[in-house]
């Protein structure tokens, strides 16, 4: 393959250059040399699906280091903690480059902060043609190959591009790309794979949701067939947000409930097929995300795959490397080392001046099918834990098996964490105060189904629904006939009550599924911000009214109702 231009586009922010390499080598001179080429005394076995392929050690072809940054969210005015960070890594490439090892550097995307950084602007930085320019040189920086995957924000160039495509091809320009996923040989029989998100504008639900396109995964999946485990092939895999199964923390109160956890959270069964890859192809050693601005000092933040059903793939949260983006005060990045035997995963602490953790050793079977692991303990892990989401398993003494009836007293009541099948072989339990959906195969969290607000002092009961087949007549002119359901013994209704006679149904959605897709498209929510701001600007001007009861109605509105009639809702649009 032709090795990719290494022309950069101008950075438009005055003085940036100087900034981000402060007086570092030329930022153009570094990405040139980090292109990729075909390496001059290849050892045995090149992939055809590299894009690029590096010069192997000598002393053991196998060997390589990659330097793994989690989140960067680049804000031109905050730079100290990049400098630093570049230098703790600069170390370690110096060493390992002084000995022939391999070394490249990955991003894990969403590379700009999303907020207004320039003076006299409120547009966005994240996803503009200057944020990808400065975060191109920023990587470009570090004297090595770099490759780097789209995150949710990495689109976010609203007031820049109109669409995704638009955005998505000055993204790739900037960062040498012909791709949104890429393919790296960095040693012998050893890839970097990376996937990266292309949609942000066209989001179905939340524009957060890292969403990689049929067209990457179809090529993921022939990239994993045609390089099994039984020929010798590792596969390291990175991409913004985790796969679902992974068994990765997760926030509840962010990423649960906006259902923008897992690489294509709202697709379905789209949104298992990365795991049910992982457990077919053992060739897939790691998988590194970040997304969740998590540090690396939980045991959780990395899971292996012993008795998980998950391959032989390590799973590795990546943390942030700048102080104001961290959730927990934690600045942190990951390194990879490879040798012929296997893998070390590390922890690059950049509050601690790059102090370097050793925190899992993976050795591969003689037949490259399994992994053997040994986790490295700490005490950093001693602390109090944060964020806890809260995973079902079948041995945690939570699951509530039932006939039918009442199942939960107080389902709102503190500290309350129970879990329970449906007939239908969905997952539903209740965790801080709230109802959420769990996937079947892998108990991973969904989404949402009932907030904290509409749970208080409510109990909870499970009953049979679809025992007989009925059917609901309509004498309605012009509506006359039947609506029939079938018989389904496998139904039931999940009811909200209280003392007071007050019940809620809870219904499923079209797909059968519970958790609701309630944030949804950036753009569009930003569209009725502006209409309601000015409904507020009609009334003031018309009327003199400074402030307004004001509220925005939606649909589709559902019923059971067979003809549409009403449109209000009691208490909001509707005075009770």
């Amino acid at each position: 393959m032709a090795a990719r231009s290494a022309v950069i586009v101008a950075l438009a922010l005055q003085g940036a250059s100087a900034f981000l390499t402060r007086g570092g080598p030329s930022p153009r001179a570094l990405r040139a040399r980090s292109a990729g080429r075909m390496a001059a005394k290849m050892q045995v076995s090149p992939s055809p699906m590299a894009q690029n392929v590096m010069d192997f050690s000598k002393d053991d072809p196998y060997a390589f280091t990659a330097c793994i940054l989690g989140d960067l969210h680049i804000d031109p005015r905050y730079m100290e903690d990049y400098y630093s960070g570049r230098e703790h890594f600069e170390k370690i490439i110096a060493e390992d480059k002084a000995k022939g090892i391999p070394v490249g550097v990955c991003s894990l995307g969403d590379l700009g902060e999303s907020k207004a950084v320039e003076p006299n602007t409120s547009e966005l930085f994240a996803g503009t043609t200057r944020c990808h320019e400065a975060a191109a040189d920023y990587l470009g920086s570090f004297g090595v190959p770099y490759e780097v995957v789209g995150g949710n924000h990495d689109l976010e160039g609203i007031d820049e591009f109109a669409t995704d495509e638009e955005n998505l091809a000055v993204y790739l320009k900037c960062h040498n790309k012909e791709t949104p996923q890429f393919c790296r040989q960095i040693a012998e029989k050893t890839l970097l794979v990376g996937l990266g998100s292309t949609v942000f504008r066209d989001a179905k639900y939340t524009s957060h949701e890292v969403t990689v396109d049929d067209a990457q995964i179809a090529w993921f999946e022939e990239l994993v067939e045609s390089h099994p485990a039984a020929e010798g092939w590792r596969v390291i895999v990175f991409t913004h947000a985790p796969p679902m199964g992974a068994g990765l923390r997760v926030l509840q109160k962010n990423h649960v409930v906006n259902g923008c956890c897992w690489l294509n959270h709202s697709s379905g069964d789209i949104t298992k097929k990365y795991i049910e890859l992982v457990r077919k192809h053992r060739c897939i050693k790691a998988w590194f995300s970040g997304h969740f601005h998590l540090g690396q000092d939980y045991e959780d933040s990395i899971t292996f795959p012993a008795g998980n059903n998950r391959g032989s793939c390590v799973f590795v949260q990546t943390a942030v490397m700048r102080s104001g983006t961290t959730r927990d005060g934690r600045q942190q990045s990951r390194l990879l080392r490879g040798t012929e035997n296997g893998f070390e995963v590390l922890s690059v602490n950049h509050a601690k001046g790059g102090e370097v953790r050793l925190d899992a050793t993976i050795t591969y079977t003689s037949d490259n099918e399994e992994t053997a692991v040994a986790a490295h303990p700490s005490e950093d892990y001693d602390h109090e834990q944060f964020f806890s989401a809260y995973t079902p398993s079948d041995d945690d003494g939570c699951e509530i098996e039932y006939d039918q009836g009442t199942i939960l007293e107080d389902a709102g009541a503190d500290n309350v964490v129970c879990w329970w099948k449906l007939k239908c072989g969905r997952v539903l339990g209740v965790h801080e105060g709230m109802v959420v959906e769990y996937d079947e195969s892998t108990l991973a969290p969904l989404g949402l189904v009932v907030a904290k607000d509409e749970l208080a002092g409510r109990k909870v009961a499970v009953v049979d629904s679809g025992l007989d087949a009925e059917c609901f007549m309509s004498e309605e002119v012009g509506m006359e006939g039947a609506d029939c359901v079938d018989q389904d013994l496998m139904e039931q209704a999940v009811i909200l009550y209280d003392d007071e006679g007050r019940v809620t149904v809870v219904q499923p959605n079209e797909d059968g599924s519970y958790w609701r897709k309630i944030v949804r498209n950036k753009m569009i929510r930003m569209k009725e911000v502006r209409r309601e701001k000015a409904a507020k600007a009609f009334m003031k001007s018309n009327f003199g009214k400074e402030e307004v009861d004001l509220v925005s109605s939606w649909g589709p509105y559902v019923t059971t109702s067979g003809t549409a009639k009403n449109t209000g809702v009691e208490g909001l649009t509707l005075k009770k």
